[in-house]
């Protein structure tokens, strides 16, 4: 799945709409200590009155928000697992008995739970629905409708959270003209922010893909690694936080560890370069020899089993592969920060070429060039000749 497919489901998570169906919905509370199943209910979805339904909605919306390799991430199951989770999910997923669904999803809450205490009881809930994508796009001269013609596809999703506990508050009640304590014994679920989760299977363009799973981390770069291997049986992943630490490594291993801004704007142009050409096919990776020609492109002199060497000694595998999406800071917004005493400056990677280091009077200075008068608190800056007092 790429951003699109997921903001295609994220944008159809509402109530009354035809294109997303929710059929059933399976909440399990979670005692915190004893990691017990407590009580569980399934009901239709549409049983539950609309400011329900509005709240589970933004809570599957908001577990489904984030960055790909940063929040979530598309997991390739293991081949090999016992109580494998891609076949307990398939079976629910098939399942046409909301008995035979709930008995599915209890035995994957048991696995999720098995030997994973939390410090406070925790909610996990499943919905089973349906997601319909138009084939085509809408023609409004044409006769035939956008959705007579759809692709359509079943998938689970699932969603914990944490409880919290009843807030106590002083009220004032208006007919006994008296103010009271009021405490309150239930606990709340937190639906605002949900700690992890999935959804399966993963659907590209239209297509379900059963062999992968979208997991869903609580926080961006802190992915529950023991959550992935042992509960989704997914295979191991790297982050984007981690893919573009080793690409730093790596640029150090081999031209050392300072490097001008106008050849950092370089590399960065032609990895974005890559990542835009290929939009829309799959994510583009770069090896050691891509590095290299990079780096050559930029204006480095660099011997290619130097760069495989680095692979080597950084990843433990000359065949490691980077994802070119995750070493590009967000190449049009300022994403990259000059942190220095005096000041700190954000700007974007495709401006880092007006930025230079520069000794004026002995003295270190960072250099910008600019199109237009500088403005300091509302005031235009007054232009200096370089060299003036």
């Amino acid at each position: 799945m790429d951003k699109k497919d997921i903001a295609g489901i994220r944008r159809q998570l509402k109530v009354e709409n035809d294109l997303l169906k929710i059929s059933d919905i399976f909440n399990v509370y979670i005692m915190k200590e004893s990691t017990d199943i407590y009580h569980y209910q399934s009901q239709p979805f549409d049983l539950l009155d609309q400011d329900q339904q509005e709240l589970f909605m933004n809570n599957f919306k908001k577990l489904l928000t984030g960055q790909l390799d940063e929040k979530l991430f598309e997991l390739k199951f293991q081949r090999e697992a016992e109580d494998h989770t891609q076949l307990l999910l398939h079976k629910g997923l098939l399942s046409t008995d909301v008995e035979d669904w709930k008995e599915q999803m209890l035995a994957m809450t048991e696995k999720m739970i098995r030997d994973r205490p939390n410090e406070k009881d925790t909610v996990i809930t499943f919905i089973r629905a349906e997601y319909r994508k138009p084939m085509k796009a809408r023609n409004e001269e044409a006769e035939e409708s956008e959705r007579d013609t759809v692709y359509s596809n079943p998938f689970l999703l699932c969603s914990v959270n944490r409880t919290e506990e009843p807030k106590k508050a002083i009220q004032f009640d208006y007919i006994e003209k008296e103010f009271k304590y009021k405490i309150e014994v239930d606990p709340v679920i937190d639906l605002k922010n949900p700690m992890t989760g999935f959804l399966f299977p993963c659907i590209t363009d239209g297509a379900a893909d059963v062999n992968h799973i979208l997991y869903a981390a609580g926080k961006a770069n802190e992915p529950d690694y023991t959550f992935i291997e042992d509960v989704l049986n997914g295979e191991e992943i790297m982050t984007a936080k981690e893919d573009k630490a080793v690409f730093e490594e790596v640029i150090k291993d081999v031209v050392g560890n300072q490097l001008n801004p106008s050849t950092l704007a370089s590399v960065y142009g032609e990895i974005n370069r890559v990542v835009e050409e290929n939009e829309e096919d799959e994510a583009p990776k770069l090896d050691y020899r891509d590095v290299e020609r990079v780096l050559s492109q930029s204006g480095e002199q660099v011997d290619s089993e130097k760069v495989k060497s680095a692979f080597e000694r950084i990843t433990d595998d000359g065949a490691y592969e980077l994802k070119a999406s995750s070493i590009v800071p967000r190449y049009k917004s300022k994403s990259i920060k000059i942190n220095t005493k005096v000041a700190n400056i954000s700007i974007s990677p495709q401006d880092l070429e007006y930025v230079r280091q520069v000794n004026y009077k002995g003295k270190r200075c960072i250099m910008i060039e600019i199109e237009e008068d500088a403005e300091i608190e509302g005031f235009k800056m007054l232009p200096e000749a370089f060299g003036d007092q």
